[in-house]
C-alpha cells in the first residue's frame, strides 16, 4: 500500500536528506552526489554539494536514451498569429543543439550569462535549454518589459549576449521589441557583445550594427553541441524581480536542486505522468513559465503546451477551452486572475459547454490569492477539482498545496491547503513568538529551505541574508501573513503590507476581498487600507462587476458595504465601495495594491514596470477623485 501523504511529509522533515537523496535517484547524473546537503555556513546551504549533472540532458536527452525521442514533447499554438506546431524529443533536442553551437559561435561559454527577451514562441524555450546545455545562465525579461528595467538587467547580470524577436503580439496590438531592446543597450553601462534576433514573419527588422546578427544567420555554420557536466550547485539562471531599491533582486537557482525538485512535483503535487498532456497558461518571463512551461514538464518526459495567447480575446473568453479540448489536456495551471477574465465575460459558462474536456482532470490556480467564489464558479463548471496553492518567485515550486499524486485532500475554501514535502512552515507573531492554531502572523519557513529553492541571490549574498533570513532567526521570511488552523491547512491571507491596521484592529484584506468576491455581480476586487486620521487606516474596496450586470453601481456599493459588516463586523469600519470598469495588474496577473494605496493616499509611486496598462491608474485616480477619496 502506497504511504499517505501525512507519513511522507514527515519523513521530508524529520529526515530531509534521505528523502531528498531518494528523489535525486530519479534524475540523470553525470557523477551522482554523495553529500546531500552542506549546512556548514547558513543561511547558505548546498544541496547535492559534489553532484555533476546538467539541466538540458534532463530535459531532453534522458528521454531519448530511453528510447522516447518520437514522443511529443512541445506544443506550439498561438491563436494571435494562426500558428501551431509539435516537436517530439528528438526534433527539440535537435534544434537546441544547433542553437547551443551557435551561441558558441558567438563566444558564449559555460558560467557566460544570455539574456532572453522574447515572446511566447518555441525559439525561447530553444535559447533557454541551449544555454543549459553549453552551461550558460540566462536571464529571461519579460518581452516588451520597458527599456530601462532590461538595461538595469544587463548591468547586473554583465550579460554577454541577447537573444530577441522582431516583436511580440497582444489582442489587438504588436509590441515591436527592436527599438525597446536598442534603447536598453543605449541605456545600459554594461555593453553586450552581440545580439541575435528572431524575425516573426511579416514582421522583419532592419538589423544596424555588426553586432546585430539574425536568428538563422546564427545558426548558418553551427554545429550540434553536446551537454557540458555542470557542478549541481552552478547555477541555471538568473531571474529578476523589482527590488524595494530600485535594484532588480536576481534570484537564482542551482543546477542539481532544481531539477530532483522540480521533476519530483509533477508525479507528486499535479499527478502528472510520461503520458499526459500538461498545460500552465503563463508566461516565461515569470517563475511560472521557467518552472511549468519548460523545465518541470520536460524533466518529466511528458508533453507542455506554449500558449501564445489570452483567456479572454483571441479570440474569445472560451480560448482556454479549446486549448484543453484540441489537445486532450490532462490538467492546466494558471493564475486566479485568468479565470476571473473569463467569469467576467462568461458568468454563465456559454463557450464552456462547446468543446469537449472528457481528458480534463484538475485545475490548478496560483500566482494570487483565490477567492472561493471563483474556485467554486470553476468547480461547478469543469467539475473537476480546483486547486489553489502558494509558491513564490524565490522558491520556485509549490509552499502548500493539495498534493494530488501522493493523496487527494478536502478542499477548505480560502486556504492554499498543507505545506508540501520539504517545507517546514510556521506562523510568527509580531512579538517574535510561534502563533497557535488560527492566530494570524508572519508566514515563514524553517531553515535549510529543500532543492530547487533560491541558495542566494545574484552578487548579493548580503541582501539574501538581510531581506529574507534576518527578521526571524532560523526561518525564510516569506513576506505573506496568514495562519495555519488546526487541521494544517495554510491559509495566505494577504502579503506582509496588506494587513491593516484599523483602531488597532489587525485586519487582513484579503479577508474582506473574500466577502466581496461572493456578491453575484461582482467579477473580481481589490481592497487595500487609506490612510485615515482618526483610526490609523479604512478599508476601501474596488469591485469590477461581471459582463451584463445592470443593477446601480449605487445599489452594488450598499449591498457589498452590507455584506462586510455582517461577515467581518462594524470591527472593519469598511463603509467605501467602488465600482470601477478595470483593475491596475501586472502582466502576470497580480493587482498592484500598493500603487492603489499611494495614489490613494497621495504619495509619491513610480510607475511599476510590469504594469499591463498604465492608463489604468489616470483611471483610477479619476475614480478616486469621484468618490471623494482624493482631492483633485
Amino acid at each position: 500500500m502506497s504511504k499517505k501523504f501525512n507519513d511522507i511529509y514527515l519523513e521530508s522533515i524529520q529526515n530531509p536528506e534521505k528523502f531528498w537523496q531518494e528523489a535525486s535517484n530519479d534524475i540523470f547524473w553525470f557523477k551522482k552526489p554523495n553529500k546531500i546537503l552542506n549546512k556548514s555556513n547558513p543561511p547558505f546551504y548546498k544541496w547535492f554539494e559534489d553532484g555533476v549533472t546538467n539541466t538540458c540532458y534532463n530535459a531532453l536527452d534522458i528521454h531519448i536514451d530511453k528510447g522516447r525521442g518520437g514522443k511529443t514533447s512541445l506544443i506550439y499554438d498561438s491563436p494571435i498569429t494562426g500558428n501551431k506546431s509539435k516537436f517530439t524529443y528528438d526534433e527539440l533536442k535537435s534544434k537546441v543543439s544547433k542553437f547551443a553551437g551557435a551561441l558558441k559561435d558567438q563566444g558564449v561559454n559555460k558560467g557566460d550569462r544570455v539574456i532572453i527577451y522574447m515572446p511566447m514562441i518555441p525559439e525561447a524555450v530553444i535559447a533557454m535549454l541551449a544555454c543549459g546545455r553549453i552551461g550558460a545562465i540566462h536571464s529571461v525579461v519579460f518581452g516588451g518589459f520597458a527599456s530601462n528595467e532590461l538595461a538595469s538587467r544587463i548591468d547586473d547580470s554583465k550579460a554577454k549576449l541577447l537573444v530577441t524577436a522582431s516583436c511580440g503580439f497582444e489582442p489587438g496590438r504588436t509590441v515591436e521589441y527592436k527599438p525597446l531592446v536598442d534603447e536598453a543597450i543605449k541605456q545600459a553601462k554594461h555593453k553586450i557583445n552581440k545580439l541575435i534576433l528572431f524575425q516573426r514573419k511579416g514582421h522583419e527588422v532592419k538589423l544596424n550594427s555588426q553586432n546585430e546578427i539574425s536568428w538563422d544567420e546564427a545558426l548558418t555554420n553551427a554545429k550540434d553541441t553536446d551537454c557540458v557536466e555542470m557542478n549541481s550547485n552552478e547555477f541555471a539562471y538568473i531571474l529578476y524581480t523589482s527590488g524595494t531599491t530600485g535594484t532588480p533582486k536576481g534570484i537564482v537557482r542551482d543546477i542539481g536542486g532544481h531539477i530532483v525538485a522540480l521533476k519530483w512535483t509533477m508525479k507528486n503535487i499535479y499527478n502528472i505522468n510520461e503520458e499526459d498532456i500538461w498545460w500552465s497558461a503563463s508566461d516565461i518571463g515569470w517563475i511560472v513559465g521557467h518552472s511549468y512551461i519548460v523545465y518541470a514538464p520536460l524533466f518529466k518526459g511528458c508533453t507542455t503546451v506554449l500558449f501564445e495567447g489570452k483567456p479572454v480575446g483571441t479570440p474569445d473568453a472560451g480560448a482556454f477551452w479549446k486549448i484543453i479540448s484540441d489537445y486532450k489536456v490532462k490538467s492546466l495551471f494558471t493564475a486566479p486572475t485568468a479565470f476571473r477574465a473569463i467569469k467576467k465575460e462568461d458568468p454563465e459558462g456559454k463557450f464552456f459547454s462547446k468543446y469537449d474536456l472528457s481528458n480534463f482532470e484538475s485545475l490548478f490556480l496560483a500566482g494570487e490569492r483565490a477567492d472561493p467564489d471563483t474556485i467554486k464558479w470553476a468547480e461547478s463548471l469543469l467539475k473537476v477539482p480546483v486547486i489553489d496553492h502558494w509558491w513564490q518567485t524565490e522558491t520556485s515550486w509549490a509552499i502548500s498545496s493539495n498534493c494530488t499524486g501522493i493523496e487527494m485532500m478536502k478542499t477548505k475554501y480560502g486556504s492554499a491547503c498543507k505545506a508540501v514535502p520539504g517545507y517546514d512552515v510556521k506562523i510568527i507573531k509580531s512579538d517574535q513568538t510561534l502563533a497557535k492554531p488560527n492566530e494570524m502572523g508572519d508566514i515563514v519557513v524553517k531553515l535549510p529551505l529543500p532543492p530547487g529553492t533560491f541558495p542566494t541571490l545574484w552578487n548579493a549574498d548580503q541582501r539574501y541574508k538581510e531581506n529574507y533570513m534576518s527578521n526571524y532567526n532560523g526561518y525564510y521570511q516569506t513576506y505573506d501573513a496568514g495562519h495555519i488552523d488546526d487541521d494544517g491547512y495554510i491559509w495566505i491571507m494577504s502579503r506582509t503590507d496588506d494587513i491593516i491596521n484599523v483602531a488597532g484592529h489587525r485586519l487582513s484584506t484579503g479577508a474582506i476581498e473574500e466577502v466581496l468576491s461572493e456578491h453575484q455581480s461582482v467579477a473580481e476586487c481589490a481592497v487595500l487600507g487609506i490612510a485615515d486620521k482618526l483610526k490609523g487606516q479604512l478599508p476601501i474596496g474596488l469591485v469590477v462587476l461581471k459582463a451584463g450586470v445592470d443593477k446601480s453601481h449605487d445599489d452594488i456599493s450598499k449591498e457589498c458595504i452590507k455584506m462586510v459588516r455582517e461577515k467581518i463586523g462594524p470591527v472593519a469600519a469598511f463603509k467605501i465601495a467602488i465600482v470601477i470598469k478595470r483593475l491596475p495588474k501586472t502582466r502576470s496577473g497580480k493587482i498592484l495594491r500598493g500603487t492603489i494605496r499611494k495614489i490613494a493616499d497621495n504619495e509619491d509611486y513610480k510607475m511599476p514596470p510590469t504594469i499591463d496598462d498604465p492608463a489604468i491608474l489616470d483611471e483610477i485616480k479619476s475614480d478616486l477623485i469621484k468618490n471623494n477619496i482624493l482631492k483633485k
